[in-house]
């Protein structure tokens, strides 16, 4: 997730004067921009000279060349042939000149880079072990270079991500020796984005993702993100992220356009994770031949272990959907045998085949699962309708009753009519506490979100906590990010900024 390097005279100035050891040379800044665009090969084309001569800056964009080709392949076998290379990196960087403020950036950097990648992999106990030596490693840069911007880039990334620990766990932060809030974390991300050249889009792009994964994206923040990649054409990794926050915040139509107008060629990394998306949106338009044969096309080129487990029952929803179900069940066999469940998709994926063949599934479900992949969508005036013949006693299974009324509440709070929605989630909430159904997790956070825009603190707290009370269901991950995020800023007595 590193974005463009422009300006060496605008790096210059925004860090100081610079050892021999780090060099930031023109060269150098035109390969960080090319693996930024996923054009990896290339980047490491103009690295080689660089490399070997041991520049403490080119170690820095060759490890994130390394990270980039590792999330976008999601090859598990690169990642076992490459996983030495951070400690050697790390070797060398600590024998460069220690009185630069780029020695302990630079490895702060290969240490998230890592965290990152081992976050795929599920290696989790090693990652956040990198995440707390990156947190002091910036510490201590800041201390020692304060007028140093690029610190502030990801140190404010930790920050917000520390600030989003509720109150009852702070003490594990403060006995590791970390701090930071969501607030303070913004802020200095959007001072690089205002004052260092360098790493502005970066930045800019950083503050957006947050804000659409951990906090609540808003109509700037949306206008913001659709300027910055008209800004980078060319630039693949602003062309995925777009799509994809424009897929989770419902807009799918804007996304599947960022897709069509996405840069193409054998220059880029191959990037078959797009395909996946592509066939999400047709699916979530019932286009349901088109969309089988997407996911087929993106198996057939992906290498990785993540998302196959949801691809194949994808395909199954394509076929059930569609009553075809000869061909709907063997897909649904084959998503319980591949692939790993380390990502919340895959998770509910391997959770509904294991549902699907012990308990099976009824044909209502069909009529929810519709309602579901239209409101995902966008599609609101086709969810409502499919729902709107049934009501609550034509689902006589707890699950279903609590997953209709958070269908319903969700397609009117998306439609702008958040009164109307409020007591379909509470109906959700009170339907899902016995068995800890997801449906009412998800409508506390809503309600949560609700009432935080109507000012209501008391109301809004109540939600996010009672987002939190609910215990292994398949979204946990996100839902408590998301509810932790919203608590902390109500703790601040302030809104984000």
């Amino acid at each position: 997730m590193r974005i463009l390097l422009v300006l060496w005279v605008a790096g210059c100035v925004s860090t100081g004067a610079q050892a021999a050891d780090f060099d930031f040379s023109p060269n150098l800044q035109r390969a960080y921009d090319e693996v930024l665009k996923l054009k990896v090969q290339e980047g490491r084309r103009l690295l080689t000279d660089e490399v070997a001569r041991r520049n403490g800056i080119a170690v820095y964009v060759d490890d994130f060349a390394d990270m980039m080709t590792l999330l976008v392949s999601d090859n598990r076998q690169l990642f076992e042939q490459w996983e030495d290379r951070q400690d050697e990196r790390l070797d060398l960087l600590r024998d460069l000149d220690e009185n630069s403020p780029w020695q302990r950036f630079a490895q702060a950097e290969i240490r998230l880079h890592w965290a990152f990648v081992k976050l795929k992999f599920g290696q989790e106990a090693s990652a956040c072990w990198d995440v707390i030596r990156a947190y002091k490693l910036l510490e201590e840069n800041r201390k020692k270079f304060p007028g140093f911007l690029p610190t502030y880039k990801s140190l404010g990334l930790l920050h917000v991500m520390i600030g989003a620990v509720p109150d009852t766990y702070t003490w594990v932060t403060r006995i590791l020796g970390l701090r930071g809030n969501i607030r303070q974390g913004l802020q200095e991300i959007r001072t690089v984005a205002q004052k260092d050249a360098v790493f502005q889009t970066e930045a800019e792009l950083i503050e957006v993702l947050i804000r659409a994964y951990v906090l609540k994206l808003t109509p700037g923040d949306v206008a913001h993100l659709k300027k910055l990649v008209q800004s980078n054409p060319d630039n693949l990794l602003l062309h995925f992220f777009a799509t994809s926050v424009f897929i989770k915040e419902a807009r799918s139509e804007e996304a599947l356009r960022f897709l069509k107008n996405r840069p193409v060629g054998p220059a880029y990394l191959p990037f078959p994770i797009l395909e996946n998306l592509r066939a999400d949106i047709l699916l979530q338009k019932a286009e349901y031949p088109e969309a089988a044969s997407a996911y087929r096309t993106f198996l057939g080129q992906y290498k990785g272990v993540n998302f196959l487990k949801d691809s194949y029952y994808k395909q199954f929803l394509c076929y059930w959907l569609a009553d075809e179900e000869a061909k709907a069940a063997p897909l649904l066999r084959q998503a319980m045998q591949v692939g790993a469940t380390v990502v919340e998709s895959d998770k509910a994926a391997q959770k509904f085949a294991e549902l699907y063949f012990k308990k099976g599934i009824s044909p209502r479900q069909k009529i929810l699962m519709k309602a579901r992949l239209a409101t995902d969508g966008g599609y609101y005036d086709t969810a409502w309708q499919t729902l709107r013949p049934f009501t609550e006693t034509a689902f006589p299974l707890a699950n279903e009753k609590a997953e209709f009324n958070y269908r319903k509440g969700r397609i009117l709070q998306r439609r702008g009519d958040e009164d109307e929605a409020v007591p379909y989630f509470e109906r959700a909430i009170l339907l899902s506490e016995t068995e800890h159904f997801s449906y009412g997790a998800t409508s506390a956070l809503q309600l949560g979100y609700l009432y935080q825009q109507k000012r209501n603190v008391p109301k809004a707290r109540q939600y996010f906590q009672k987002a939190l009370s609910f215990k292994k269901h398949e979204y946990k991950n996100s839902i408590d990010n998301k509810a932790r995020a919203a608590l902390n800023e109500l703790s601040t007595g302030s809104s984000t900024p």
